[in-house]
């Protein structure tokens, strides 16, 4: 979803798009070989296993391609002389905050609770310890074009008839567009001067009913005469996370502040102004 969004968002510049089955990171010699014959100005590493309770029933998957796999990114980019920008995750805080509201800032010390926030954090480490001048940017509860995403899931549902939709009220985060995590890479590429770890999500909090309410409102806001308007007709309710035991804990608050971003003097969009933007889009 995100390469994607990176293809059509930074048509800018001339893009080796580099995926499975051609290009396979936990192969480090075939993708070093591979990325020095593109000769790339810089990486853009998105590749990760990013199913969380897939990772905790798979930790040696999980961290094959999510430590190991960004080993040999880091080393490919090293070799080769490229640019790396490594996407990660809100997933290695711990998601319990000293008080609320709270925002985890990049100085903040990771604490992952779960398989698939250690396996990042992992790699986070190694990109760093092999690559100092890279940089690691975390995003967090990511929705963009063609899904998969809770917001496509949301709409899907919310368009069936049938009882109310319960939606976990108890987890905070940042809801953020691939698009705004688009224009953040591309603000990060005209600094080449920036590295280390940088937040890149939208700005502003709310927990994921909030975020099912205002997807419900901007569906049931757009013009009636918009023949792919998507109505979003059934009731959400907030319930607990406790109500829907998953493999893998999920944060109480993942918030993550953007520090970095805005001593550089630039603001991430609201989320509740980015999710109205893709709905016009999507939907």
């Amino acid at each position: 979803m995100l390469g994607r969004t990176l293809q059509k968002e930074l048509g800018e510049h001339e893009i080796v798009v580099a995926d499975l089955p051609d290009w396979d990171i936990t192969d480090d010699a075939a993708f070093a070989e591979k990325v020095g014959a593109a000769k790339p100005d810089a990486i853009v590493h998105c590749a990760a296993m990013t199913k969380v309770d897939d990772c905790e029933t798979n930790r040696e998957l999980a961290f094959k391609l999510n430590e190991e796999g960004s080993r040999n990114v880091a080393l490919a980019a090293k070799i080769s002389g490229a640019r790396l920008i490594a996407i990660s995750t809100d997933y290695v805080f711990s998601g319990e905050p000293p008080r609320e509201p709270w925002a985890w800032s990049e100085t903040d010390i990771p604490r992952p609770r779960t398989v698939y926030g250690a396996s990042k954090f992992a790699g986070e480490q190694m990109i760093q310890m092999i690559l100092p001048k890279a940089v690691v940017l975390r995003i967090a509860w990511l929705y963009g074009a063609g899904g998969p995403s809770f917001v496509h899931t949301m709409a899907k549902l919310g368009a069936q008839d049938g009882a109310p939709l319960k939606v976990v009220n108890d987890q905070r985060g940042n809801p953020t567009s691939a698009k705004t995590v688009a224009d953040v890479i591309r603000f990060l590429l005209s600094k080449p001067d920036v590295s280390g770890v940088v937040h890149g999500t939208c700005e502003d909090q709310c927990t994921w009913y909030d975020l099912a309410c205002e997807l419900k409102r901007l569906l049931n806001s757009q013009p009636l005469n918009c023949l792919t308007a998507q109505r979003f007709q059934r009731e959400i309710e907030p319930c607990t996370t406790a109500e829907f035991p998953r493999p893998a804990p999920r944060p109480h608050n993942s918030a993550l502040k953007k520090s970095v971003l805005n001593l550089l003097g630039y603001r991430t969009p609201n989320w509740k102004d980015a999710l109205a933007e893709f709905v016009k889009s999507e939907f």
